[in-house]
């Protein structure tokens, strides 16, 4: 199939770049025209922009412009000055949109320039060189765009690292300090009496915190995302209708662990770490947000490492040890689970087993018979919930 190239477009005339000179020679008048078309959009951001500094700038755009039509020598200071506006306007806050339509503005002041300097015969030529203008314009705003979309890139980046400073010199202080609270609430945006949600992720799931900070920013929510401690953290401000449900909402289906509300911008190391601890707590199956409240044994188990595996075989370990049988010591320890879940009622875990209550006296002495802890204590409950977590997480550990 033969391709077809588009046709090339015309040459500039000749008599165009004359007539860009004479505009460069009397080029505050074209200042002039172009600061008066440009003023309703100069409104919006005026208090910004120096008056000296809007000028200077005009200026120096239009000396490149007319010097790229007269095809005179551009000098290297003056050829970067697209990107130092797109620089220095993305520093100030000028809207984008505003300043690349102020920049396109140069096209028309220029053209009608070159057009009122021009006779008849010159006017015909000139729409050969339209091209040229239009393009020289172009490849200014684009300097322009390109610098400023840059500039908000490195802003936003120094920014979020500024956030993260102040974020790590709050857990640094551990929040005892009321100068440093002070500071990161006004540096983070938040409310220092307000209450704070803390949710933390393992690595892998840190994308769906990214996910449900970017639906909470989405209705204003105060917040920060932090890494501590090889966890993702989110850090939440609770108000309004931003409540724990409505974070809770967001969270759905991310395996993270929740702390409870932090009274205080200062209790939120705190916070933190009762978040990150739950988090290294989490059933491997797990799919969604878990409460430290819902969590306290398996943390309590997963904190105290090598001594919960010391646990389990001191409590536990007449089980195995007294060699009774495993189908026996399985059924006690069974009825010991059931019991602990239940409200210590043995009429109640009898019903649960669907066996007398006298049976399950009798299976509760025979524990106690063979590891000294009878789970009708409120001290030996206790231990033996720990055991039981303590024994469940060695199990689960690799190589088990």
């Amino acid at each position: 199939m033969q391709m077809h190239t588009p046709p090339a477009s015309p040459p500039p005339s000749p008599r165009a770049a004359e007539l860009a000179v004479e505009c460069l020679q009397e080029i505050d008048s074209l200042l002039v025209d172009w600061l008066e078309t440009v003023r309703p959009l100069r409104a919006q951001y005026a208090d910004a922009v120096p008056d000296d500094d809007f000028r200077e700038t005009a200026l120096q755009a239009f000396e490149l412009l007319l010097r790229t039509v007269a095809e005179l020598p551009v000098p290297a200071g003056l050829a970067g000055i697209s990107g130092r506006i797109g620089e220095r306007r993305a520093r100030q806050g000028v809207p984008l949109d505003s300043l690349l339509a102020a920049a396109r503005l140069d096209f028309r002041v220029v053209w009608a320039a070159l057009v009122e300097r021009a006779d008849d015969e010159d006017k015909v030529l000139l729409v050969a060189s339209a091209y040229q203008v239009w393009e020289a314009v172009e490849a200014h705003v684009t300097g322009i765009m390109t610098a400023y979309q840059r500039t908000v890139l490195e802003m936003g980046r120094q920014r979020e690292d500024e956030r993260r400073l102040w974020f790590d010199r709050l857990l640094e202080t551990g929040g005892h300090n009321p100068t440093v609270v002070r500071d990161v609430g006004v540096a983070l945006g938040f409310r220092p009496t307000a209450d704070f949600l803390c949710v933390a992720a393992l690595p892998g799931a840190g994308g769906g915190l990214h996910g449900a900070a970017t639906a909470l920013r989405a209705v204003g929510t105060t917040l920060q995302r932090h890494t501590v401690s090889s966890a993702s953290l989110l850090v939440v401000q609770l108000e309004g209708r931003v409540t724990e449900g409505a974070v809770l909402d967001r969270l759905e289906g991310v395996p993270c662990g929740l702390s409870p509300a932090a009274e205080g911008l200062a209790e939120v190391p705190r916070a933190v770490e009762l978040a990150t601890a739950t988090v290294r707590a989490l059933p491997e199956a797990a799919t969604g947000p878990l409460r430290l409240a819902d969590a306290w044994l398996d943390v309590l188990v997963h904190r105290a490492d090598s001594f919960a595996g010391h646990l389990a075989q001191d409590v536990l370990g007449g089980l195995t040890d007294s060699g009774a049988p495993a189908a026996e010591t399985s059924r006690l320890l069974h009825t010991v689970r059931v019991h602990l879940a239940g409200s210590g009622s043995i009429a109640e875990t009898a019903d649960a087993l669907y066996c007398h209550r006298n049976t399950v006296q009798q299976r509760f002495t025979r524990f106690f018979q063979l590891t000294g802890r009878d789970v009708r204590r409120p001290e030996d409950a206790a231990l033996l919930a720990l055991a039981l977590r303590a024994r469940k997480h060695e199990g689960s550990r690799p190589g088990q």
